[in-house]
């Protein structure tokens, strides 16, 4: 099934939450790095070591929080009981890291973020020598003969680096914000398939982006965080609403959609992502949406009729059956309030003759795409399908915008 809703006319002006004037958003400062901070050579053996090392990948995590808790005791009160979703994020920010080690402004992005998010861990300088001293001994360990002096210094140089960017990054942090938001539940509305829409009230100003992310924590599940994308751009009264799926085994959406109550108080870490308006360079805006990937466009939406400026937005909503189309009527009626908004659907599973496809389908046939900006959301498997069927259209490869696969933090030190 599709569908398509244009309206020409001017937009209704009424008051609403979309015409509210948020407060600035505070800016991070990265720290500099005026050049590469590794040599060629450098960085050849840290990939080197790496691919030596990646066939061992889950026992080495394992291995280093074994060691790091051994001899450091004093940390282990920093991280959740149950480890096994850390060690992959361990695993995913390292290979992160070694990606980036010949791009020192993405190096320092990245790093930046780490060490602005760690914050809520109560993560501190002096913690820094213990993880960097327990990584060198895991990756010693399972790199085996192929671990030479030469290559013990590069990643201790990287490691130096990437833990001055860090410290530099949450210190300045600390100047501005807070490193958690406590926030009240103040309503929420189940919407089927495990979804539910959670709003709270932070206890102090929250300042963010439309399009960007936070992580959450439960009080049932004290260290875990997951993030999540409002689905609002920022309100005057300073409230949030997140998208909730409950998905199998997880400890924190499962709590927020089915244990969440009006009265309950979470905590809010510091805003993440670079999914936001200001990144357009034109003014034809694609949003892609999968799921409850619809948060944060619904919130890019929002945030254009906020500023009233001349952009024309096309979204694109997929989902495998019409009665998971989720959030369609929602958006419906904004596009009858606004004429620059296009909605179209694409259902994957339920095929009519003429009709039906899946979302890169459905976008391939509307297409091209080249002169957009193109915001994508949702599983990683749709935003990649859906990045690759723009980028073969001809849509510049830096116009197209979405959070990482996996999400960038670490949740220890």
């Amino acid at each position: 099934m599709r569908f398509r809703i244009n309206r020409s006319g001017d937009p209704v002006v009424q008051p609403s939450t979309e015409d509210s004037v948020p407060a600035p958003v505070t800016p991070a400062v990265e720290p500099k790095i005026v050049e590469a901070p590794l040599s060629v050579h450098e960085q050849d053996l840290i990939r080197a070591s790496v691919s030596v090392v990646e066939p061992f990948a889950a026992d080495m995590t394992v291995y280093f929080y074994a060691i790091l808790f051994a001899r450091h005791p004093e940390v282990r009160h920093l991280f959740p009981p149950g480890m096994d979703t850390q060690r992959g994020r361990l695993l995913r920010a390292l290979l992160r890291i070694v990606d980036l080690v010949d791009d020192p402004e993405g190096l320092v992005r990245f790093c930046g973020h780490l060490g602005r998010d760690h914050r809520k861990f109560g993560t501190l300088r002096a913690h820094f020598p213990a993880v960097g001293e327990c990584l060198l001994a895991s990756l010693a360990r399972y790199a085996g003969p192929a671990w030479t002096a030469d290559i013990a210094a590069a990643w201790a140089k990287a490691y130096g680096v990437v833990a001055d960017v860090m410290i530099s990054a949450a210190e300045q942090d600390e100047v501005l914000r807070p490193a958690v938001w406590p926030a009240t539940v103040v309503h929420r509305v189940p919407r089927g398939h495990g979804i539910a829409e959670i709003t709270v009230h932070p206890h102090m100003p929250y300042e963010y982006a439309a399009g960007q992310y936070a992580s959450v924590e439960t009080p049932w599940w004290p260290k875990l965080w997951r993030y999540y994308s409002p689905a609002n751009a920022p309100r005057e009264d300073g409230t949030l609403t997140f998208h909730v799926r409950a998905v199998p085994d997880g400890r924190v959406s499962g709590a927020l959609v089915h244990r969440a109550a009006v009265g309950d108080v979470i905590r809010l870490g510091p805003p993440l992502g670079d999914m936001v308006l200001d990144a357009a360079d034109y003014s034809d805006l694609l949003c892609v949406a999968g799921g409850t990937g619809l948060a944060p466009i619904r919130a890019l939406v929002e945030e254009v009729a906020r500023r009233g400026e001349r952009y024309r937005v096309d979204v694109f909503l997929g989902a495998r059956t019409g009665a998971e189309l989720y959030g369609i009527d929602d958006m419906l009626r904004m596009a009858q309030r606004h004429h620059w908004l296009t909605i179209r659907g694409a259902i994957s599973q339920e095929r009519t003759p003429g009709v039906g496809g899946s979302l890169p389908e459905v976008l391939a046939e509307y297409g091209p795409w080249f002169q957009h900006d193109a915001y994508l959301s949702g599983p990683a498997s749709m935003v990649r399908a859906a990045s690759e069927t723009l980028t073969l259209g001809g849509t510049p490869p830096d116009r197209i915008h979405h959070d990482p696969f996996e999400t960038p933090v670490l949740s220890l030190p």
